[in-house]
């Protein structure tokens, strides 16, 4: 976990890519003071909010001054600092939540939907592919797209997650690192729950 920096709000733009005039572009937010990284996704019109742990009002200026249409609220986990938010945001825009079905039993509130293995997440022409990653917790999941992926709680630039909390495995979080090891491609760009976006060298 980073150090405790204060209440601030933090919001840096990583433009990934631009396609037939069309850009794709991720925003983080460091919300809450558990410092979480949340995530704005924008593509064209489209976009998809990852991990919502607090500082809803933040969070949804952050989709509506880029003109954008909430679609998803993307939980890459159940814990408060990472779905805080996810109730009140799919109030106020209509979005759906989404969690691996593996957090079922941890949850306090009904999502719109469970994810699976390789399932598949579209935003505007961008596509994010689900990758189950326990250990962390139970239904732990890492979202794939073209060259980055968002870790959550799994893997951060200085460590992974933690395993001594409910639903937590050492055992399950070793092979998921190991599987998330053979995704990784030097230069690909990660965005984990906590702490500093890098990128992958071998």
């Amino acid at each position: 976990m980073p150090k405790f920096l204060g209440h601030f709000f933090i919001s840096v733009i990583h433009i990934l890519y631009k396609e037939k005039g069309n850009f794709m572009k991720i925003r983080q937010l460091i919300v809450s003071p558990f410092l979480t990284n949340c995530y704005v996704l924008i593509d064209g019109i489209e976009a998809a909010v990852i991990d919502p742990g607090g500082e809803t009002q933040k969070i949804i200026n952050e989709v509506d001054k880029n003109g954008a249409i909430l679609k998803y609220i993307i939980l890459t986990h159940f814990h408060l600092d990472h779905t805080l938010s996810a109730q009140e945001i799919k109030k106020e825009k209509v979005a759906k939540i989404f969690i691996h079905g593996d957090e079922k039993n941890f949850l306090k509130f009904e999502p719109d939907e469970f994810l699976t293995e390789k399932g598949e997440i579209k935003i505007g022409k961008t596509y994010l592919e689900i990758i189950h990653t326990p250990g962390h917790t139970k239904g732990s999941i890492c979202l794939l797209g073209k060259g980055f992926i968002f870790t959550g709680d799994t893997l951060f630039k200085d460590g992974f997650g933690r395993t001594d909390l409910l639903g937590g495995s050492p055992a399950d979080l070793e092979l998921s690192l190991l599987k998330l090891k053979k995704i990784f491609k030097t230069g690909m760009k990660i965005y984990p729950g906590h702490g500093d976006v890098f990128t992958y060298q071998k």
